[in-house]
């Protein structure tokens, strides 16, 4: 269906990502809805293997200059903002200089996780919904890939569940294979700051741990990879939301 409002939210995306099959379905899906008549736009972390040279990143000032409170501590969001080579389809980079500048996307050079990937991913997931307000554009769909991005519609449907502004927005939500790591002791305390309490995976938190709770809180669900890893295919078929399987891009589309 033409005239939609879509937005993708992802932690990888071609070609600022390459070999990465959450990176070429989200690609796939956002150029197709865009060249279909649809108003698509992509929000992502701006991680620091992504060149701003040659993609040709800028700062939005209207929309930098906000801070996100995690756990009674600001830290300064910055918006960035490219088109996607050769289109003119907008990819917002959600930027913070201690959260994101790092080359690496969760795992340090030894392979061992950052201390501080939850405070990341609620820093993402913050900004993603604050910059969409301020942006004044109210999205038809929401479609969530990436661990990282499973925590907004968590925080849509508690922290900010008094806030209108989502009211009629559709939230799908698709699965995917990722690497998968604990997260500190201490992401119990950040959820609770901002009075998320209900979630199963707080204590014993883990990327897969929040996307197994969002299925709670999403309309659809649409596996990314055919075959999922054992715990993420049990929590896949035990979700209380409207259920999907594994579909083609054109089949993602019917879901709008």
């Amino acid at each position: 269906m033409p005239n939609q409002k879509i937005l993708y939210v992802t932690t990888e995306m071609y070609p600022y990502h390459e070999d990465s099959n959450m990176g070429n379905m989200v690609h796939q899906m956002a150029l197709k809805m865009h060249q279909e008549g649809n108003d698509v736009r992509v929000f992502m972390p701006r991680f620091g293997q992504i060149s701003e040279r040659k993609f040709q990143l800028h700062e939005v000032i209207r929309l930098s200059g906000m801070n996100i409170i995690i756990n009674d501590l600001d830290q300064p969001l910055i918006i960035k903002v490219a088109s996607l080579p050769g289109e003119r389809l907008q990819v917002y980079f959600i930027d913070n200089e201690e959260y994101f500048k790092r080359k690496q996307l969760y795992f340090d050079d030894e392979g061992k996780a950052f201390e501080d990937n939850n405070e990341r991913a609620v820093f993402f997931a913050r900004g993603v919904i604050e910059t969409i307000k301020k942006l004044n554009w109210v999205p038809d769909v929401i479609h969530i890939n990436g661990w990282m991005a499973s925590l907004i519609p968590i925080y849509l449907k508690t922290f900010y569940k008094d806030d209108t502004y989502f009211n009629e927005t559709k939230l799908v939500l698709s699965l995917y294979n990722e690497e998968n790591s604990e997260l500190g002791s201490n992401s119990k305390e950040i959820l609770t700051f901002d009075n998320i309490t209900e979630l199963t995976s707080l204590d014993n938190p883990s990327f897969l741990g929040f996307v197994n709770d969002s299925m709670n809180y999403v309309d659809a669900i649409v596996k990314g990879d055919e075959f999922l890893v054992e715990s993420l295919e049990e929590a896949y078929g035990q979700a209380s939301a409207e259920k999907s399987d594994y579909l083609s891009v054109d089949a993602i589309a019917q879901l709008y």
